[in-house]
């Protein structure tokens, strides 16, 4: 017996434009196709979403047979419920639109960064995108959002100025401050888990065309050194600075500079958004601190942020997970350091610290329910499998070590395979849940967003 009978008879199917797939079509694997791909999807359909009547029929399709749904847009994130027999894929609403004269951008939910960074840098600006531009918009704004500029201007989430949702009753939404309070406040850092599908966002971008920045790749053998310098350097940084310092254990990867390549290194990375000479000063401590492997710190255009971090593009398999700090004392990075530094053995590829403050512990000027703001830095770290239990272990003991300096959980965007709800108060918490409660009443979409 088919446990699809709507999907057999086609019923609700006819009017979507994108494609409609089905595990024996071609083109399914290709669908599902993500960056993360340690958690198997098999949906019995997939839809991919052409426009945003398509994902209304598709949700209209799954409410007739009262069946849950997951959305996927660029696979970046985490389908929390990889079993869902329906999947939407977002990732051919990727219009961007740029308005100069307000400064802000039009997206579909399919849009990656990298389509928002180019389109504003004609005008001289940039938007609050993620360390990598392959990222896609949605998930990662949806989320908060914590990008290379956001000490100077906070969470991606502060600064959207409007939303599209269309919820399980299979109805579009237009949501801001004034025609949705409640859901503009839950959406922006709340993801659309619960809610719905969003299929468009539009938000702010800034005047800032160039920028200082890029990384110190620094011999393992620093580490100790490298990492207590950075927690006593970085609380001195300006607002415009923003930083992070990783240990990467980096692969023989011919793509790599030869000096990079099969090593243990610590990243430092850097960005400054103000003259160049002022951003040598800045970084000019961690310079003296040992001879760099390879120095790519410079000024360059918006259109080159993806050299600060230099994150994988490819889809690899990963466990991972994080903890955000409310404060790093040399106790903390000697627990790091005991639980997952070079001379530790170790299935983590890399561990990463992310200096906040700045904006980012200022409240949005319309409130929403990000969390984290209180952090002092965010924790981040990741395996690749096949070693599974050897990974999440890993992970697991690096966030039970730095455990007594935890605010108990992890920002949404760092915490991996973990709970993206440990942040948030109690108050907000039961506040997001009526508020599913009342738009899912069914929990359609307990599946979540990826």
């Amino acid at each position: 017996m088919s446990l699809f009978p709507a999907f057999r008879r086609g019923r609700g199917l006819s009017s979507i434009t994108g494609p409609v797939l089905r595990p024996a079509d071609d083109g399914y694997a290709a669908e599902l196709a993500g960056f993360h791909t340690a958690v198997p999807l098999r949906p019995g359909l997939i839809v991919g979403a052409a426009t945003e009547a398509d994902v209304a029929s598709a949700i209209g399709v799954a409410a007739a047979d009262g069946l849950p749904v997951a959305v996927k847009g660029t696979g970046h994130g985490w389908t929390t419920d990889p079993d869902a027999p329906v999947l939407i894929s977002t990732r051919r609403l990727d219009a961007v639109d740029v308005d100069p004269r307000a400064r802000t951008a039009r997206v579909g939910a399919g849009a990656r960064w990298s389509g928002v960074v180019h389109a504003a840098a004609a005008h001289g600006l940039t938007p609050l995108c993620a360390s990598s531009t392959a990222v896609g918009v949605a998930g990662y704004t949806l989320a908060g959002g914590m990008g290379p500029l956001a000490r100077r201007h906070g969470f991606a989430a502060d600064h959207v100025r409007r939303l599209r949702l269309v919820t399980a009753d299979g109805r579009p939404h237009e949501i801001d401050a004034d025609r949705a309070p409640e859901l503009f406040w839950a959406l922006r850092g709340g993801g659309a888990s619960g809610f719905g599908v969003v299929t468009e966002l539009e938000f702010a971008l800034f005047p800032v065309a160039r920028l200082h920045g890029g990384g110190l790749y620094l011999p393992d053998t620093a580490a100790a050194d490298v990492l207590h310098a950075w927690r006593r350097w970085a609380p001195t940084l300006p607002d415009d600075t923003g930083t992070s310092v990783a240990l990467l254990r980096l692969p023989r990867d011919p793509a790599l500079p030869a000096a990079l390549r099969g090593r243990a290194v610590v990243h430092l990375r850097f960005t400054h958004v103000g003259p160049a000479v002022e951003a040598q000063a800045l970084l000019a401590p961690m310079r003296r601190i040992a001879p760099a492997l390879l120095d790519d710190v410079r000024e360059r255009a918006c259109t080159g942020i993806d050299a600060v971090h230099r994150d994988p593009t490819a889809p690899v398999p990963v466990h991972d997970g994080g903890a955000a700090l409310r404060e790093l004392p040399a106790a903390a990075v000697d627990a790091l350091l005991a639980a997952a530094g070079p001379d530790v053995p170790s299935p983590l590829d890399m561990v990463e610290l992310r200096w906040m403050g700045g904006a980012l512990a200022r409240p949005a000027a319309v409130p929403n329910v990000v969390a984290g703001r209180s952090a002092l830095c965010s924790l981040y770290a990741r395996g690749p499998l096949p070693s599974w239990a050897g990974a999440s272990t890993a992970v697991s003991r690096l966030v039970e070590a730095v455990a007594p300096w935890s605010l108990g959980g992890a920002l949404p965007t760092f915490s991996g395979t973990g709970s993206a709800e440990a942040l948030w108060p109690v108050g907000d918490r039961v506040r997001l849940r009526v508020l599913r409660r009342a738009v899912d009443p069914g929990g359609m979409f307990a599946s979540g967003t990826a």
